[in-house]
């Protein structure tokens, strides 16, 4: 059917609201939606708050008919840090939302395209975010479940919408689920852990709060050895940034969540998890004013959380292969022995089918894919070569 529209710039209170709400109406029938915190999804875009700024820019747009009504809503973005990793300067979409009609689809995909190309860009990836790779990242096309904190669920359509304008997936995010036993374990990982453990010179230990300043450090070195030198596009982390970070995540941190693994007393891997705060968001409706405070804590005391998410899993590439995440994740694993843990579960979210060794840990812990999120990516220029994700080896 074709439908009369118009594309606005959101950059009005007006146009902010029409962009947080036209979810709540478009899912207000899915059970297993769940719906943001609208500080979440404004921060995104506010200059003071998200550091992506310094070196990059975004818009976004709704899309509206001719009885004003929003029917989509849209995003496109430049980070000028990382747009020349690629062959071709690659900008991203995301945040995309729109009623079952490929047409004002389209016109949200090509407002994208068109800002995009004005400013030399020649391929784009979507739907992504204009920060952290963990929030926010794929199209949800498999596994018909809650999203977890900051994961984006999807209407089964969206999947022809980007297939049928020429998007081609680049690589593939998995979420891969278990329960929390040592049971669960292969006897491969069992031998490595215990080999492992054996050698006085390496040890696992869980984030204790009196030792947060040295164990902050240690994440800092760890994540810029692990991740930044190994994976492209990724930032480097500072210091003050993780306390921020942690101080963040104080409310709801859980001591036998987070795993740090040493050798010879110098920090080479962790291993971090949180309560998953979708548990809890779900009953409060998108806003933490008073209200939804008194029920988030309601809730997060008398109901408990089932599920941890894994945040991040980093080892430092010397010591990579010799069985260091068989450790930590080993010692986690007896915490459910624990009868004052109150976890059932674990998602591990955000597994690239570039990474099949970290997918290859997950089958040897009993984790099996819970959901499926596709990160597509549009060449302007169809005559050039598509080129899927490299493999890490």
């Amino acid at each position: 059917m074709k439908i009369d529209f118009t594309i606005f710039e959101v950059n009005d209170l007006h146009s902010k609201r029409e962009f947080i709400e036209l979810p709540v109406r478009l899912y207000q029938k899915m059970k297993n939606w769940i719906r943001p915190l609208d500080s979440d999804i404004e921060k995104v875009f506010d200059p003071k708050q998200n550091k992506m700024f310094t070196h990059g820019e975004c818009i976004r747009w709704i899309l509206q008919d001719h009885n004003k009504q929003t029917i989509g809503r849209i995003a496109a973005f430049i980070d000028h840090k990382t747009k020349d990793l690629n062959e071709q300067p690659t900008g991203g979409l995301g945040f995309f939302e729109c009623i079952n009609n490929k047409d004002a689809a389209f016109a949200l995909f090509d407002t994208c395209k068109n800002w995009l190309k004005d400013k030399q860009i020649e391929a784009m990836d979507g739907p992504i975010n204009f920060g952290e790779r963990h929030q926010w990242w794929g199209l949800h096309v498999d596994g018909d479940h809650k999203p977890v904190y900051c994961m984006s669920y999807h209407f089964k359509y969206y999947q022809n919408f980007f297939d049928s304008y020429g998007f081609q997936i680049y690589f593939k995010q998995y979420t891969y689920r278990t329960k929390f036993a040592v049971e669960s374990l292969s006897e491969i990982i069992k031998w490595k852990a215990k080999r492992l453990l054996n050698n006085n010179e390496y040890q696992i230990i869980h984030f204790n709060k009196k030792d947060s300043d040295k164990l902050i450090k240690d994440f800092v070195h760890v994540y810029n050895e692990a991740w930044v030198k190994e994976i492209p596009g990724i930032e480097g982390i500072s210091e003050q940034q993780t306390q921020d970070l942690f101080k963040t995540l104080k409310p709801i941190m859980h001591e036998k969540l987070m795993w740090f693994a040493y050798h010879k007393k110098e920090p080479i891997g962790f291993f971090i998890m949180i309560p998953d705060l979708n548990e809890l968001l779900q009953h409060i409706n998108g806003k933490m004013n008073l209200y939804a405070k008194l029920r988030f804590i309601y809730y997060k005391h008398l109901q408990k959380n089932k599920n941890a998410l894994g945040l991040i899993f980093g080892v430092v590439p010397e010591f990579q292969k010799r069985g260091i995440e068989a450790a930590m994740i080993y010692e986690f694993s007896k915490s459910g022995f624990d009868s004052n843990f109150p976890f059932l579960n674990l998602e591990m979210n955000w597994i690239g089918d570039f990474n099949p060794r970290m997918s290859h840990l997950m089958e040897h812990i009993g984790a099996k894919i819970y959901k499926t999120h596709y990160t597509y990516r549009k060449l302007f220029d169809e005559t050039k070569e598509f080129k899927r994700s490299v493999i890490i080896k």
